[in-house]
């Protein structure tokens, strides 16, 4: 084994995202929200969405003000079976897990 690759288990790893969502202004349960959705991603072999994503996508969006913290959600137009939602570019985990 690669004495290089350090191996964190899931639960750690979430502790570790709630903290470092949080710190930049997203809600705690926002923050579980996103933690959870990017582990899944990795616990589905779906790399290129998962965990790696934390910095270099949210986190920097989020100090770029390219992205807000807090997820505002409105409802542009609602069908009997649709709906188009406008998530004021929050997170897009909390906005797919719906309202």
């Amino acid at each position: 084994m690669d004495e290089s690759v350090v191996w964190v288990d899931f639960d750690t790893m979430e502790q570790f995202m709630v903290k470092a969502f949080t710190a930049v202004g997203v809600p705690e349960d926002d923050a579980r929200i996103c933690a959870d959705v990017l582990i899944t991603a990795d616990k589905r072999g779906i790399d290129s969405h998962g965990i790696n994503r934390l910095k270099p996508i949210y986190i920097d969006r989020i100090r770029e003000g390219i992205q807000s913290p807090v997820t505002k959600i409105d409802v542009v137009k609602d069908g009997p079976t649709t709906a188009v939602l406008d998530g004021n570019n929050g997170m897009g985990h909390v906005i797919g897990r719906g309202l």
